[in-house]
């Protein structure tokens, strides 16, 4: 009987066995296209766009400002040193930098990052079929540092192998998506990973127009600019950066979403830069407290923590204290995402803002403003309530004076009387960060004041315009 038994058990598991197997074969014949895709949908997605992408080398040419030079006088130094003739004001030094680059069309534009190519003073590309393109063969179209994208062109006769864009909005978290570009200068590497998250902001400059998508596929230095594809080979993502502690891949790396980079693209290439829409209103996340205290339901939306003078929110009757719930329909998750959802919206046209006031909600038309309307009350506020005015730092000045980072401002006037001017600041210092947060330009600096508390002491990293010296200043505000 035991022997019996066991005979049964054992045929008993071989016909289950062969049943599972010929049931994971026959199945249905979507079911098996997709298995067979899914084994093979890597190397076809590798295949059909490592063509479209290029690696890109740039030349930056830097003066850096000679470190001696405020101890020329110093009798220590002099001791030391002697007392050389003419001691340079500047040195010269030459940095070369690798990206990786997108062409997005037959024409030979080439989308990429801004901070691959942004300063340089020579580009050089090279495609997967070993042509190069350097000095007057490749020119740049536009550069938009505030999503932090550039588009190039190579100028030669065509056609160009290019890859067209997906919708980035309809990629889930969990998804498999591939990643191409030439990390360390390794050209045509191609890895693979998830979209890990969505929606991620506070990467880089909080003034920037920030919404990664977050992914674990490997990116390194070299791969910045390069695309993140789908499985269907499509462009969902721009690589951006990587969160890391070593400066190499840790599983956290970063995309700007497609449906931002074509907009931004196609509007560098049609027009050399990009018009942005404006509301006029500071906004800020909505924390319990707040929500509670505005009799808020959620902490989802943007809190209008101010309003420009004679904006489109304030001819609109937005006011101080609405919450933001919702953008032409949509919900609003936070500040970032209303600011970015508004800044693609085309100048003068109507949008409609669905707000919560004293705790009921409504919706109000508002018709969107341009960036000319935005810099002008920007520097009208600046000026009223700090005592200042100030330009964005061109790529040329900031290789003047050495500095790894384009980002900053320029003061153009200043207020004696005023916080600036008490600080000891003058026309022509540089402004990075204020309390380590960085400073692109009018608004960003005037946002990050203006979320400061009255006679808070902050932390100004700034350049001295005499001696080209970066330091910390000390400033207390109105």
């Amino acid at each position: 009987m035991p022997r019996t038994h066991s005979l049964l058990y054992l045929i008993t598991i071989i016909l289950l066995g062969a049943l599972f197997f010929l049931a994971t074969q026959v199945g249905t014949p979507h079911a098996q296209n997709e298995q067979t895709s899914l084994v093979t949908a890597i190397e076809a997605v590798a295949r059909q766009a490592i063509p479209a992408v290029v690696h890109i080398e740039v030349t930056e040419r830097q003066e850096v400002p000679n470190p001696f030079l405020p101890f020329e006088n110093e009798p220590f130094f002099k001791y030391f040193f002697g007392n050389p003739r003419q001691m340079p004001k500047k040195f010269q030094r030459e940095i070369l930098g690798l990206g990786s680059g997108i062409i997005v069309d037959d024409s030979g534009h080439i989308l990429t990052n801004y901070h691959v190519v942004g300063g340089a003073t020579n580009i050089e590309v090279v495609l997967a079929d070993g042509r190069q393109f350097t000095g007057k063969s490749i020119k740049i179209v536009g550069t938009d540092p505030k999503t932090d994208l550039a588009v190039l062109q190579i100028v030669e006769k065509g056609p160009f192998p290019h890859i067209a864009f997906g919708d980035s909005d309809k990629m889930a978290v969990g998804q498999w998506v591939v990643a191409i570009g030439q990390p360390r200068g390794l050209s045509e590497t191609v890895t693979q990973g998830i979209i890990s998250a969505k929606h991620r902001t506070g990467i880089s400059d909080p003034s920037s127009y920030q919404d990664y998508l977050q992914t674990d596929a490997a990116i390194n230095p070299g791969n910045s600019g390069g695309p993140l594809v789908n499985l269907n080979g499509e462009v969902i993502g721009v690589n951006a950066a990587i969160m890391s502690e070593s400066g190499g891949f840790e599983g956290l790396g970063f995309a700007i979403p497609s449906n931002i980079a074509s907009h931004i693209s196609q509007e560098l290439i049609e027009h050399g830069k990009v018009v942005r829409g404006w509301l006029g209103v500071s906004l800020q996340n909505i924390t319990p407290d707040l929500a509670k205290s505005f009799g808020l339901n959620s902490t989802k939306g943007a809190l209008v923590a101010s309003v420009f003078a004679s904006s489109p929110a304030d001819r609109a009757g937005i006011k101080q204290g609405d919450a933001i719930v919702a953008y032409q329909g949509k919900p609003v998750d936070n500040p970032s995402a209303l600011r970015n959802a508004v800044s693609l919206a085309p100048v003068g046209s109507q949008v409609k803002l669905t707000v919560v006031r004293n705790g009921a909600r409504q919706d109000i038309a508002v018709t969107v403003g341009s960036l000319e309307e935005q810099e002008k009350a920007v520097s009208t506020s600046l000026k009223r309530e700090f005592g200042i005015a100030v330009t964005p730092m061109t790529p040329e000045e900031a290789n003047a004076l050495g500095l790894a980072s384009q980002s900053g401002v320029v003061i153009t006037q200043v207020d004696s009387k005023g916080p600036f001017g008490k600080a000891g600041f003058e026309k022509g210092d540089l402004i990075l960060q204020v309390d380590n947060e960085p400073v692109s330009d009018a608004d960003s600096l005037f946002i990050i004041l203006s979320s400061l508390k009255a006679k808070q002491r902050v932390n100004i990293t700034a350049v001295d315009h005499k001696t080209g010296q970066p330091g910390n200043v000390l400033m207390i505000l109105p």
